[in-house]
């Protein structure tokens, strides 16, 4: 996995799991469906190179 990529999906789950926390602690709907979108984003994003990696190996 490429290392910017790898680091990309990793900041993208972190910044969903906190827009997630931080909409349910304020009780905002809409930033916690933002922020479970983009954990989502990050976890297709590692999927995607994890499989590349494996193809190309």
């Amino acid at each position: 996995m490429a290392a910017d990529e790898k680091s990309r999906a990793k900041t993208e789950q972190a910044k969903g799991r906190m827009k997630q926390v931080a909409g349910r602690t304020v009780g905002n709907d809409r930033l916690t469906a933002e922020g479970r979108a983009e954990q989502a984003k990050g976890d297709a994003r590692q999927a995607k190179e994890k499989i590349k990696d494996t193809l190309t190996d």
